[in-house]
């Protein structure tokens, strides 16, 4: 049952709590501009890894494993895909409703999650149209 739990709801639960301020100081406009490292390049430039660009990285990760799960032909798929697409509209209704989501971060995750539920699905259907045998 655990399987089919969204793994994408944890960069959702992750930016929600930078917003109420339990993740620590940062800007108080925008807590996920703090820089966790930077790094000086031989071209002479300067990479720098924010708070946020770690969070989008870990979404994608996350996407890669469900994009995974997603190839599993079960009845729990089904269940999965709905919670995902639970999971996106949460993302997308905090987008349009609350002030603190109105930021790249944010709509970077919520594309990602986006994309989880049209690649499921997709990958869903693919995978069961290869089950289908005819005579």
């Amino acid at each position: 049952m655990l399987s089919s739990i969204p793994l994408l709801v944890i960069p959702f639960i992750i930016y929600n709590l930078g917003l109420a301020g339990v993740l620590g100081s940062g800007s108080a406009n925008d807590p996920w501009a703090v820089e966790l490292f930077s790094i000086s390049m031989m071209s002479g430039g300067v990479f720098s890894m924010t708070l946020g660009i770690m969070l989008i990285v870990v979404a994608l990760l996350l996407l890669f494993v469900e994009i995974i799960k997603s190839t599993r032909t079960s009845n729990a798929s089904i269940f999965d895909h709905l919670l995902s697409t639970f999971v996106f509209v949460a993302f997308l209704v905090e987008f349009l409703l609350v002030r603190g989501a109105a930021t790249s971060v944010f709509f970077t995750l919520m594309v990602i999650t986006l994309i989880d539920v049209l690649a499921g699905f997709s990958v869903s259907l693919r995978a069961a149209g290869r089950d289908v045998t005819f005579n």
